[in-house]
């Protein structure tokens, strides 16, 4: 299985103002800028977004302050809302995703097999209303990687009725324009 890469379908981003969120702080780090004058302290906030009912989304903000960055994080997560598909707990089918130098593999997992996977993925994964599911973080564990990588494989996960509706459209399509010759 080849890894993805890119988001291959449009997504459709989510509207977050009707739905009930839950935010998680993954992490906060301290970073500096060296310029000219001395070094430029920062915080940087990586923060989760999800409703744990199949919506979910990952936010990455600096500012001078981490009460600054925490909010602003969170904002953004809000705006990068994505929706999964899940299927009694667990996700439609296997996939691979890779970011930066991470790489993500989801499989799906029988009901009342339990959650594996490591923090990140797991705090992404919990958010998205996912409860069963096997996964493997390959490559780096950058944690902002690791969260981009997975949000990516969620993004790549088709279910079986809209694709047979898709190959049913293209079918009919072709059919037609080969009609026209």
């Amino acid at each position: 299985m080849k890894a993805v890469t890119k988001a291959t379908t449009r997504v459709e981003r989510v509207e977050s103002s009707e739905l009930q969120l839950e935010e998680k702080l993954m992490t906060v780090d301290r970073v500096t800028k060296v310029v000219k004058g001395g070094r430029r302290l920062r915080f940087r906030a990586l923060m989760v977004v999800g409703d744990g009912n199949g919506h979910v989304g990952v936010g990455l903000a600096k500012a001078t302050g981490v009460p600054e960055a925490i909010r602003k994080a969170g904002a953004m997560g809000r705006k990068q809302l994505i929706e999964v598909p899940v299927i009694d707990e667990t996700i439609p089918h296997e996939t691979l995703a890779k970011y930066g130098a991470s790489i993500v593999l989801l499989k799906p997992a029988a009901q009342g097999r339990g959650m594996i996977a490591s923090n990140t993925i797991r705090t992404v994964l919990e958010l998205a209303g996912i409860r069963n599911i096997v996964s493997k973080s390959l490559g780096s564990q950058n944690r902002i990687n690791v969260a981009r990588a997975t949000i990516l494989a969620l993004t790549s996960l088709r279910l079986a009725e809209k694709v047979a509706t898709e190959r049913v459209a293209e079918t009919s399509s072709s059919e037609a324009s080969n009609a026209v010759e």
